[in-house]
């Protein structure tokens, strides 16, 4: 079993119930559920090496400082 196994599945079960989601919303969603919550690295590195989700692509905007931001967008991928 692998170390991220809850953290694998519970994006899965994140991602099936919201749909497409950026980086950010899921990191913000998996620090609210487990008390130990993740770093934008882990969240990342899940996402890019599950093969049950897929990257869709990037999204700009900017954040409520003013800054430029790009994160992915992912969903889950079809079988």
């Amino acid at each position: 079993m692998s170390k991220t196994s809850r953290l694998r599945n519970e994006i899965v079960q994140y991602l099936e119930q919201n749909g497409i989601c950026n980086t950010s919303q899921i990191l913000e969603h998996v620090n609210k559920r487990f008390r130990w919550g993740a770093t934008m690295n882990q969240v990342g590195n899940v996402l890019a090496r599950d093969r049950r989700i897929e990257k869709l692509g990037l999204t700009e905007g900017t954040t409520m400082a003013g800054f430029r931001e790009r994160v992915c967008v992912w969903a889950l991928a079809a079988n």
